[in-house]
């Protein structure tokens, strides 16, 4: 039952990531806002769902593998940041690749600590003691 929860939550993942492609296209030339955004997206609701998950240690299994790895497993994706980067530089375009790569890491982190605010406060806790 499990691969099950996994692949369907997995595919509606990657569809929300290939419709978020659809929307901002890339080539070699322009920034990669696309893989951008799904990235740090992900990076906030994967800390999200980590924070309330801790905080919830009946939630089922299912629920956790089904977002964690399945959902945000398919929708973010270091790979194809990865490609993108690399090809960037290939074409001459390093400083824009250095840019996606710091702006990334920056946005991505930045996204993980709301998403884990975010999740806190939702229950009404104390995010800073």
């Amino acid at each position: 039952m499990i691969y099950f929860i996994i692949g369907g939550a997995g595919a509606a993942g990657a569809l929300l990531r290939y419709a978020i492609g659809l929307l901002l296209p890339w080539e070699p030339d322009r920034f990669p806002a696309a893989t951008l955004t799904a990235n740090v997206i992900g990076c906030f609701l994967l800390a999200g769902l980590l924070t309330y998950l801790l905080d919830h240690p009946s939630v089922h299994p299912y629920w956790k593998s089904g977002l964690g790895t399945g959902f945000i497993g398919s929708f973010t994706t270091f790979s194809t940041f990865s490609v993108e980067t690399v090809r960037m530089a290939q074409t001459h375009h390093a400083g824009m690749a250095a840019v996606y790569v710091l702006v990334s890491i920056w946005a991505g982190l930045g996204a993980a600590g709301l998403g884990h605010v975010a999740a806190k406060r939702g229950r009404g806790d104390r995010v800073l003691s």
